[in-house]
């Protein structure tokens, strides 16, 4: 703290002149400089800021494994190694001073002066001033750019293509998690299904479908032929919620027609509710906008088959998203 006080009081004073001092007597007893400690300094630095790099590195690639347990440790070891610097600075490279006297409470010139000479006479044991500084500065810039990353996930920054990728093509055919074909027939009036791409992984922000048998009377957007577009009343939306990207998980289906809502699709995170009827128009909730349609086939099989692409981009409208096709 003492630190603190005395960095601010030299700030304030050095647009004074301070009187000459004849006799520069010194305030505090001069100590051999460390260049031991210097390097470990030094060293714990260059640990902290590639920790913090790290941490940048981990958080940009998205797809380690076990990448929370990384961001711990990246980021825990960045404090850790820096932390560390601290206190070997105070220990081995800053000189003890003992003050039994305490500080005036109105500032002065001779106080500046004493200040300004403590300061200069504690940096006589550095002998890699610079080094040390730049090591210092290069371990701060580390640091602010590992708490500003998360900030990333406020929109896309670094390939904001992805959230208009569509991964869906005529004639992919629609598949469970365990990859069984998803037959038109088994598409229960009342029932969730989760539908993912033949061949392709299931990771994908584009490949999540959710489909449901629609009993009510369609709705669609004006374009979006009911034949094309929800063959025998089945329709296929994407998963992800374009609110905050969480994944459709919940199916509303009526217990008592006269009494009961409509059927919807719901995100359990923030409730968010969708008309499947109506082209998944948005019925509560934050969301901005539908979620987008996937046009259907129904093979000779009776096996469902993308149609095409969405009607729309997948994931939540951020400022990527809204510039392409809404």
């Amino acid at each position: 703290m003492k630190w603190v006080w005395s960095a601010i009081a030299l700030l304030l004073g050095r647009g004074r002149r301070a009187p000459a001092r004849v006799d520069r007597q010194r305030l505090i007893v001069e100590q051999p400089p460390s260049r031991r400690g210097e390097n470990v300094v030094l060293v714990l630095l260059g640990l902290a800021t590639l920790s913090f790099a790290a941490f940048v590195a981990v958080y940009a690639l998205d797809r380690l494994p076990a990448q929370t347990q990384l961001f711990g440790i990246t980021l825990g070891l960045g404090f850790a190694f820096a932390a560390a610097a601290c206190i070997v600075t105070s220990r081995l490279l800053v000189p003890v001073e003992e003050i039994s006297d305490p500080y005036a409470n109105e500032p002065h010139e001779e106080a500046v002066a004493e200040i300004e000479q403590l300061v200069e006479e504690s940096g006589s044991r550095l002998t890699r001033k610079r080094l040390l500084t730049v090591a210092a500065l290069g371990t701060g810039g580390a640091m602010g750019a590992a708490l500003l990353a998360p900030v990333a996930s406020l929109g896309p920054v670094v390939g904001p293509d992805a959230l208009r990728r569509d991964g869906w093509r005529r004639g992919m055919l629609l598949v469970d998690s365990e990859g069984r074909p998803l037959s038109a027939d088994g598409v229960e009036p009342g029932t969730f299904y989760t539908a993912f791409p033949a061949g392709a992984s299931h990771d994908e922000l584009w490949a999540p479908l959710v489909v449901v048998r629609v009993t009510d009377t369609l709705e669609l957007p004006e374009g979006r032929d009911p034949q094309r577009w929800a063959p025998e009343g089945i329709v296929a939306y994407s998963k992800i919620c374009t609110h905050a990207g969480c994944a459709i998980a919940l199916y509303r289906s009526p217990l008592n027609e006269e009494t009961s809502m409509k059927p919807a699709l719901v995100c359990p995170c923030h409730y968010s509710t969708f008309d499947p009827a109506r082209g998944a128009k948005v019925l509560f909730g934050p969301a901005g906008r539908p979620l987008p349609q996937l046009p259907l086939q129904i093979d000779d099989r009776r096996r469902l088959r993308a149609g095409g692409h969405f009607s729309g981009n997948v994931g939540p409208s951020w400022s990527g998203v809204r510039r392409g096709r809404a």
